[in-house]
């Protein structure tokens, strides 16, 4: 039995490691890839979460457009994602079935901030009066001890 628990402690001590250093390593590929990518009208965003338009691409740097007539030079290891516009957005979405969802998405949305609200309002009121009520018995004990 004790033969068995060694393998299995050292198991469970390697396996989240591996998988851990496997994601990182797809992650960084996938962002060595979109900086790779990117190409003079690409909206982007940068690590600093500043949005822009490349407007001309070098080996290692990018030039961004922040403003109309505002270019500043990045280097594209600063560009963390590509900003997708209303533009680029799919046109083969059923409207009729997604505005339904979105309005029951909205109500119960609503439905649920309601019902929260109600809550922290009625533990407000009850911390307040239990905070009233714990000053009035003080006050009231320190006027029969004086």
């Amino acid at each position: 039995m004790e033969s068995f628990i060694f393998p299995l402690l050292l198991l469970l001590l390697v396996l989240p490691l591996f998988l851990a250093s496997r994601k990182q390593k797809r992650a960084m590929q996938e962002m060595q890839q979109l900086q790779s990518s990117l190409a003079p009208g690409d909206r982007v965003m940068t690590s600093s979460g500043l949005y822009g338009t490349v407007t001309d691409t070098a080996e290692d740097t990018i030039d961004v457009e922040i403003a109309p007539g505002v270019t500043t030079t990045w280097v594209r290891a600063a560009v963390r994602e590509k900003v997708v516009t209303a533009d680029e957005l799919p046109e083969s979405i059923d409207e009729t079935d997604d505005s339904d969802d979105l309005e029951r998405s909205l109500d119960a949305d609503a439905d649920t901030t309601k019902a929260t609200d109600s809550a922290d309002v009625t533990e407000d009121t009850v911390d307040a009066e239990k905070a009233t009520s714990g000053a009035g018995a003080k006050s009231a004990e320190a006027g029969k001890t004086a």
